[in-house]
């Protein structure tokens, strides 16, 4: 199975372009507003513009999406958003997993039993 995840500090992020092609692939109407902003130059709407339907790309939860795959393996390095490093790693099928993270740098961890 593909996972995508963040190798840099910053945290996890598409670029707009990966946005647009993420929302292209899943048919997702986004309405995108410019913003005069340093760090997010964009914002994304679900089919129209209000507070409920806004939009952004860590909403974006299942990391193994094939949509997002897709984007991240067709975009390369302009898939990555401010202050992110995308990378897909492989995990063997069957394997249960999540995502551990540590001032933004990812990594898949197998899930295994804790008690306290």
């Amino acid at each position: 199975m593909k996972v995508v995840i963040n190798r840099c500090y910053g945290g996890f992020g598409i670029s707009h372009e990966a946005i647009m092609r993420y929302a292209e692939l899943k048919g997702m109407t986004l309405i995108v507003e410019e913003k005069d902003s340093a760090f997010n130059k964009y914002d994304y709407y679900l089919g129209e513009k209000s507070d409920d339907n806004y939009w952004w790309d860590h909403m974006i939860e299942d990391r193994s999406d094939p949509a997002l795959i897709q984007v991240v393996e067709e975009l390369g390095e302009k898939a990555n958003g401010w202050a992110a490093e995308l990378v897909i790693v492989d995990v063997p099928d069957g394997v249960k997993w999540h995502i551990s993270e540590y001032d933004g740098i990812e990594h898949v961890a197998e899930d295994h039993r804790t008690w306290s």
